[in-house]
């Protein structure tokens, strides 16, 4: 049975002006002295690179580059700051199981990751990021293990749901929501979205201004 959170369609529609409301570029760090101020609630994105961080961030907001979306997997090797008018921010962490990088630099934006999970005391909640063709892979256990460790409460997002066949979906939530279960700080709810097709965004967009106490006055 898979776990669903209800939301109103008063949430729903709240949500969706928020997020339609001006988003914008803060930084992004590349040491941890180099984080903005922790004035707002905070929500970040995790996941393995190319599994679709950028065009998540930019469906959620309606903006097509608001953050870069490439080609080349890892590309993103700082922590990147957007705010959303000034209500929150959302914080793209670096991608790991980089194929191309060295060991050097991928354990400096790992440790650079951890550091603000640990440290950051506005962050609500971490999405992580799976590619819903693929399912959990051991690569992201260590992701799994890190966000339990910093007691920080996470959230499985499934991704690219658009390319699955029907009834594939429900298969992958189940199994994933099953792979978590024991896990501390997870929390009991897997999201199915697509990013090309909008499909689980506006639900999301509720969770986050749920999450983190967002208002539009």
């Amino acid at each position: 049975m898979i776990e669903e959170t209800e939301f109103t369609p008063e949430e729903i529609e709240a949500a969706r002006i928020l997020f339609a409301r001006p988003a914008t570029f803060v930084m992004g760090a590349a040491k941890i002295e180099q984080l903005p101020d922790p004035d707002l609630p905070e929500i970040a994105f995790a996941g393995r690179s190319n599994v679709g961080k950028s065009s998540l961030i930019n469906g959620l907001v309606g903006m097509h580059k608001l953050a870069r979306a490439s080609n080349e997997p890892g590309r993103t090797r700082e922590v990147n700051f957007f705010d959303l008018d000034g209500k929150l921010r959302l914080v793209d962490l670096p991608g790991y199981g980089w194929a191309k990088a060295s060991k050097t630099t991928v354990k400096k934006f790992q440790d650079l990751g951890r550091d603000y999970l640990r440290g950051r005391v506005t962050l609500k909640r971490v999405y992580l990021l799976i590619d819903s063709r693929h399912g959990l892979k051991s690569v992201d256990t260590e992701a799994l293990d890190a966000l339990d460790l910093a007691a920080v409460s996470y959230q499985i997002v499934l991704t690219k749901a658009d390319k699955l066949k029907k009834g594939e979906g429900e298969k992958v939530q189940e199994a994933t929501l099953k792979a978590i279960s024991k896990r501390p700080a997870a929390f009991p709810v897997v999201a199915l979205t697509s990013s090309e097709k909008g499909l689980g965004l506006p639900e999301l967009r509720a969770e986050i201004m749920r999450t983190t106490g967002a208002t539009l006055s």
